[in-house]
């Protein structure tokens, strides 16, 4: 599969911090979860790529094979390719060794953990809103140094409390550190979600880490 030519919004901040990367769901755009990112950095750069996979008229980040059933060799390969685009991304707009920090949700959240279990050389930190495992046995690479925040609903149909445990257990396995926030909803945004991203995301800045 050759690189794709991904199509993106990279809005400049004022901040000296973090890079947001913003992961759209499916069906979403690059515009969707800027409000939510301006609510936890609004200082912050925000790059902002579109998922490569149409299925229905709709942008995704990789293809499935039913509801919740993914083409697991499409996740990887995609996976690499979005970690490539970072790479070359922090290389084209001089992103130096500032981190970078996926923001995704859903779908979005999925690849974004799959490059986080897959391409550590590529992102190190992730905000996963109603996220689940996007590969069922990643490789043991050593993640010593990344950090994830999971933030999931109780009752989400789409995104099943036992994968998103196992994707944090996976992560945990491999030296990662991950902290959870859960709701008793289902597949959507919260406020309390945001808040506890914008928590964890004040604690990366002041060099503050752990799990709850």
């Amino acid at each position: 599969m050759s690189e794709p030519a991904f199509a993106y919004r990279l809005l400049p901040g004022a901040g000296t911090g973090p890079v947001l990367v913003v992961l759209h769901g499916t069906g979403g755009a690059p515009e969707d979860l800027l409000p939510v990112v301006h609510q936890l950095c609004p200082d912050a750069p925000v790059l902002a790529p579109v998922g490569q996979v149409t299925e229905h008229g709709m942008r995704r980040w990789f293809r499935r094979l039913a509801e919740g059933v993914f083409d697991t060799e499409d996740v990887i390969a995609r996976a690499g390719q979005l970690a490539d685009f970072l790479r070359s991304a922090r290389a084209r707009h001089g992103l130096g060794g500032r981190p970078l920090v996926a923001v995704g949700f859903s779908n979005g959240a999925n690849i974004a953990a799959a490059v986080t279990l897959l391409r550590p050389d590529a992102l190190t930190r992730a905000v996963l809103f109603n996220a689940m495992l996007p590969v069922p046995d990643p490789p043991r690479l050593d993640l010593t140094g990344t950090r994830v925040l999971l933030s999931n609903g109780r009752r989400d149909p789409m995104a099943p409390v036992d994968s998103a445990e196992r994707l944090v257990a996976l992560l945990r396995e491999r030296s990662a550190d991950v902290r959870e926030h859960w709701h008793p909803g289902g597949h959507q945004l919260t406020l309390d979600g945001v808040a506890a991203a914008k928590r964890w995301l004040s604690d990366e800045l002041t060099g503050v880490g752990g799990t709850s």
